[in-house]
């Protein structure tokens, strides 16, 4: 699965509040000058409450006030940039982190920074201010982890790993590093090490369904079909529109020769997601098991208008139409699947004229 980008994408905006939350909780006091008027200060005071509340746009309006009073004030640069982030206005986010950055280097900044530079897929970027964070605050967990995710995207598992373990050596409970080491574990065929760490995780926080779903994965790899359905079965019920969850239960429900059950689990998958070809494929599979060739190339059918370079589906539809004595059909579509890189469709093209 490929759940990371799912992992990263939602942390972003959990880190960034974690650090503006620091600044709400050492906030400085309003200051009143001697006619009257608010400072700079209160406009910064009114910003980081409205932030805390989601009233972005009178944050930014604040910070914006508190700047023009003070042009060299850096935490309103840096609280006005992590407002832009939650607006989406990445750009505009690195602009004020890089004017903060100018006053006063701070690990949070090239963090932040970061961040944003990641949503706009500067990954490599992204990497640089990691690392600099990390070069100004040795005992930054977040860094770490967020550096490894970009390593894992890379296929630099070893070195994810590292990153990994450097979060987790400095924060021990940090679930969602043990869950992603769990995976670059996973592959480097280390499945023992990633059943460990998924289960370190849940520790952590048992509420992970992504983490029992890739523990699920690994017992279904290792070929513990029941073991698997039960933990699908838990992250189904923590997260119940699960798709992926439902899908995946569904495959070990076929590969333990429960069709019926497995042809449940993809229809509910597809009721949540009617885009979702891998679970009509999926699906057409277990027809087959149970003899209904014909529904098997409607769903093999449905996939392939979803996605028309799904090489297996069209392998898939040509097995049930040979089924059905449509050889010039099967024949069509063993060759297109040859032809979208599925090489065991060469065992059933060759014979084809």
């Amino acid at each position: 699965m490929n759940i990371k980008k799912l992992i990263l994408g939602l942390l972003c905006s959990l880190a960034i509040q974690t650090i503006i939350k620091a600044q709400t909780d050492s906030i400085i006091k309003a200051k009143i000058l001697d006619d009257g008027s608010q400072d700079a200060e209160k406009f910064y005071n009114s910003g980081i409450s409205n932030f805390a509340n989601k009233n972005f746009s009178d944050a930014l309006n604040d910070f914006n006030q508190a700047i023009s009073l003070k042009p060299d004030f850096e935490r309103a640069y840096y609280n006005r940039g992590t407002t832009k982030f939650e607006m989406k206005d990445y750009n505009g986010a690195i602009a004020d982190f890089d004017k903060s950055l100018t006053i006063n280097e701070t690990a949070d900044s090239y963090f932040s920074r970061g961040q944003s530079k990641y949503a706009l897929n500067k990954k490599d970027e992204a990497l640089a201010d990691y690392t600099k964070t990390t070069e100004i605050k040795a005992d930054y967990a977040q860094a770490y982890y967020y550096r490894g995710g970009i390593k894992f995207e890379n296929a630099d598992y070893k070195a994810a790993i590292e990153d990994f373990t450097k979060a987790i050596t400095i924060k021990p409970d940090y679930a969602y590093a043990y869950n992603d080491r769990g995976s670059a574990k996973r592959q480097m065929d280390d499945i023992n090490g990633a059943i460990s760490d998924y289960n370190k995780a849940l520790v952590a926080n048992s509420e992970l369904a992504f983490t029992l779903n890739n523990l699920a994965s690994v017992k279904r790899k290792q070929g513990d079909f029941k073991g698997a359905i039960n933990d699908y079965t838990d992250a189904i019920n923590q997260k119940k529109d699960y798709y992926v969850a439902y899908n995946n239960r569904g495959s070990a429900k076929l590969d333990n020769g429960d069709f019926e059950g497995a042809i449940d689990d993809f229809t509910k998958a597809i009721q949540m997601k009617a885009d979702y070809s891998f679970a009509f494929n999926n699906r057409a599979v277990a027809k087959y098991k149970l003899k209904d060739y014909k529904g098997s190339i409607e769903d093999c059918s449905k996939a392939i208008q979803l996605n028309t370079s799904y090489g297996y589906a069209y392998l898939n539809r040509g097995i049930a139409k040979e089924m059905i004595r449509d050889n010039s059909g099967a024949c069509s579509d063993w060759k297109k699947a040859v032809e979208l890189g599925v090489e065991s469709a060469k065992n059933y093209s060759g014979d084809c004229k």
